[in-house]
């Protein structure tokens, strides 16, 4: 694995250090933008949806086969 991001960074022309730096910081503002998106959805979902018993839902759906 680390020969990898090694090489990785080899080919950015950048060190070892940067090229992982890099990286984190990507995943952070990926991270942030995946926060972002649910809680628009979590924004639009009604109330009485939060509120679900997902599992009686299945229940209900199973045994009505």
């Amino acid at each position: 694995m680390v020969e990898a991001l090694r090489a990785r960074a080899r080919a950015q022309g950048l060190s070892l250090e940067q090229s992982l730096r890099d990286l984190l910081i990507a995943a952070a503002r990926q991270g942030e933008s995946l926060r972002d998106d649910l809680a628009r959805v979590r924004a639009t979902t009604p109330l009485a949806g939060r509120s679900l018993d997902v599992a009686a839902l299945i229940r209900a759906d199973r045994d009505g086969r």
